[in-house]
């Protein structure tokens, strides 16, 4: 598995089509906390200015363009960003899936669009790797975009058998599609694991950690996946990813150790072993070196705040709505709780 397809997969992400929005006149739309959500969003009519939080710069969107805001931070949608904003949730609160939220009379502006929400304690870290926002200019990326919307839409709206299932595949494709477009384009562009990955010799040492996390790597043995010397591919790496090449062999390790302790429910001996640790004690260390906490209170903290969203999260279908946390990830938690006490 490459390593974008990889981290997705970590990510675990549940898509559903969320409700279309048609506006008229002045509008400006604040969406609040948006943690461990990823928005998918397809401009259908009109112009719009998009405001991200701790992003400098302003995005026009028009008609066409499609827009992905992978890091879950609140943002502001406007016909005019100097006018004071209305709560999302104020505004699509009960929409229907596949249904359309009409502001001022509609006419001027629309677009629909798809939200992902994503599990686990060690999401915030996944995402961190994603870029803030991909932004979808050229048509023929447009043209996949669109089509997968309005089948979506279709979908939900018609309520055949197996809609839900299609639509929420056609949702992944949405996602995975923009990011590769968006890797395409990233060459040179900027820092981070996610350009990193758009440089072909440090992507190559990035694929060769990730398909063999637990062989002992070294900085040769990397630079020789990259075709660089040991001390090139070191400050090259450093200046790219911005961490060392082990320090983020490390924390992809412990990633993976945070997915099988909350998924799998395997003891923690078996994940050491499985990750290169001559010893549980030694995997024991390097986890809370990177995670902060040790397995045995992760997998704790992990179990309850499962039960804790389970009983808050409501579960509408709406622009700014979260979905409810599955019930079927607790006997794994559960399980993987009972593991690490007992060792």
């Amino acid at each position: 598995m490459d390593p974008l397809s990889e981290l997705l997969s970590l990510l675990r992400p549940r898509g559903a089509i969320s409700s279309g929005f048609d506006a008229g006149g002045d509008w400006s739309i604040r969406f609040g906390d948006q943690h461990k959500q990823i928005k998918c969003y397809v401009i259908l009519s009109g112009e719009c200015r998009l405001a991200v939080d701790g992003i400098e710069d302003i995005v026009h969107l028009e008609a066409g363009d499609c827009f992905i805001l992978p890091n879950g931070r609140p943002f502001q949608l406007a016909s005019d960003l100097a006018l004071p904003p209305v709560a999302a949730a104020t505004i699509f609160a009960g929409a229907r899936a596949g249904g359309v939220v009409t502001v001022n009379g509609g006419g001027e502006f629309s677009l629909v669009g798809s939200r992902f929400v994503v599990n686990g304690k060690h999401a915030d870290l996944l995402l961190g790797l994603l870029p803030p926002i991909v932004h979808l200019r050229k048509e023929s990326d447009q043209a996949t975009l669109r089509w997968s919307v309005e089948r979506m839409m279709q979908e939900l709206r018609e309520g055949q058998p197996g809609g839900y299932l299609i639509a929420q595949d056609l949702a992944h494709m949405m996602l995975v599609h923009a990011l590769r477009v968006h890797l395409a384009e990233a060459i040179g562009q900027g820092t981070g694991w996610f350009f990193a990955l758009a440089d072909k010799q440090l992507g190559r040492a990035i694929a060769a950690m990730h398909a063999d996390p637990a062989r002992h790597w070294t900085l040769r043995a990397l630079g020789e996946q990259a075709g660089m010397s040991r001390s090139v591919f070191a400050l090259r790496f450093k200046e790219v990813v911005g961490e060392t090449p082990m320090q983020y062999l490390s924390r992809w390790r412990m990633l993976l150790a945070c997915d099988r302790l909350e998924h799998a429910g395997d003891p923690v001996s078996a994940i050491a072993d499985a990750l290169g640790y001559e010893s549980e004690s030694a995997f024991s260390t390097a986890f809370k070196r990177v995670m902060g906490s040790s397995p045995r209170q992760y997998c704790r903290e992990a179990y309850e705040g499962y039960r804790r969203h389970s009983k808050t999260s409501p579960s509408g279908n709406g622009l700014d709505s979260e979905a409810q946390t599955s019930a079927s990830d607790w006997p794994a938690l559960h399980t993987a709780r009972e593991t690490t006490d007992a060792t």
